[in-house]
């Protein structure tokens, strides 16, 4: 059995961050408005710690800005802080974000003598001109060697890629999902763009600069995208900004912000799965679906979109689901 494992979160909002990305507000989005000090470190470890049921293995993650981009001694203040508490078993590793051009062998040997086991790289986009409208400051040859240095060191690698953003198409989003299978990380990171207010994109999307990427324009592009990640057998660890109630209360202006955006894109692939055993001979019948155990509503979709959908596409009379001992994700037609 796989043991129990908890995320102890430390917030570095923007430390580090060599450009201001036209996306990017990480005090809006962590709801941080300072980083962290080595003290901030101790404090969310023991704190922790303490909410934790005991057998819990903790992760303490840094989040927010690009860590190993942040001067050398100012990293290892704030790595050397939770050292203690990793050699007494209080946590069990670390785990950070950065830049792409924020990696090196140096940079590597240290996040190791430090305990780091998983490296996320804020990749965003593989389209050249999608990272210089957005201004990342980095190229997509940045992301492929950083990527390999970091699977070479024998850290885990989370990629986190972006849609909808400035100059983006479904078809670099796509791209860009099929870029990262080459790269074989050990998870991926999906963030349709938000409109967070106080951003250069929040700017040219109020002075009609920018097309905003809806939820739904995030729902559909991000099916298919699953499906791409899914065949390569690499786990979506996150999809979508995690909710705050800063960012549910106005924060997020526009875009692609959804609390449930996750269960959205899950009831969406189910929806294509349910239409492929559909056919205009089925009109007016009454349908029942099977569907694997604990998948019930991701199959009927919220407040029965998917059901609704389908009883008006192909004129049904009902539409319903049972529940079997399937794989994940599989849909079955029972008859009679």
């Amino acid at each position: 059995m796989t043991p129990r494992r908890s995320i102890i979160p430390v917030f570095v909002p923007h430390l580090g961050c060599p450009h201001l990305c036209v996306f990017c507000n990480q005090r809006r989005i962590s709801g941080e408005q300072s980083p962290a000090t080595p003290e901030d470190v101790k404090k969310a470890i023991t704190e922790g710690r303490a909410r934790l049921p005991e057998g819990t293995g903790a992760t303490l993650a840094f989040y927010g800005g690009s860590f190993t981009a942040i001067p050398a001694g100012e990293q290892e203040a704030l790595l050397a802080a939770a050292r203690p508490f990793l050699l007494d078993g209080s946590i069990r590793d670390i785990r950070l974000s950065t830049r792409p051009d924020a990696i090196d062998r140096e940079t590597l040997e240290r996040l190791r003598y430090y305990g780091v086991r998983t490296v996320e790289l804020g990749v965003q986009s593989m389209d050249r001109a999608v990272l210089r409208l957005s201004q990342r400051g980095h190229t997509p040859e940045d992301a492929e060697r950083a990527a390999r240095e970091v699977k070479g060191a024998g850290f885990e690698l989370i990629l986190q890629m972006m849609t909808g953003l400035p100059g983006d198409t479904p078809e670099k989003s796509l791209a860009t999902a099929r870029k990262f299978t080459e790269l074989r990380p050990d998870g991926v990171r999906v963030y349709p763009t938000v409109i967070i207010r106080d951003t250069p994109l929040y700017d040219m999307w109020r002075a009609g600069l920018y097309r905003e990427h809806t939820v739904e324009d995030a729902v559909e592009l991000c099916a298919e995208i699953s499906e791409i990640f899914d065949k390569a057998r690499i786990p979506i660890v996150r999809l979508g900004l995690n909710p705050t109630e800063d960012l549910s209360r106005g924060d997020a202006a526009g875009g692609a912000y959804h609390p449930a955006l996750g269960e959205l894109v899950l009831s969406r692939r189910y929806l294509a799965r349910e239409r492929a055993l559909l056919t205009e001979a089925d009109r007016g019948a009454d349908v029942l679906f099977a569907v694997n155990r604990g998948r019930t509503s991701a199959a009927t979709g919220q407040k029965r979109a998917n059901a609704e959908t389908l009883k008006r596409e192909y004129a049904l009379k009902t539409v319903k689901f049972t529940e079997r001992d399937m794989p994940d994700m599989a849909v079955e037609r029972v008859e009679g």
